[in-house]
């Protein structure tokens, strides 16, 4: 059995999760528990293993 790094969040969870901006996809930052935009430059957060996916809590993220 493996388990998940962060037990509380589902990875199969982010098939189903697009940006509330672009509809785009979105990628699991484990190490800073948060869903990435790339398509908007915003990142959400996973708090207690719920995605937060408001504009309000998204961080802006800079195009590298």
């Amino acid at each position: 059995m493996t388990q998940s790094p962060h037990p509380g969040f589902d990875r199969h969870m982010l098939e189903a999760l697009v940006c509330p901006v672009t509809h785009a996809t979105l990628s699991y930052d484990a190490a800073r528990q948060e869903l990435v935009s790339q398509a908007a430059g915003l990142a959400f957060p996973i708090r207690a293993g719920i995605p937060i996916m408001l504009l309000s809590e998204a961080r802006q993220i800079k195009a590298d």
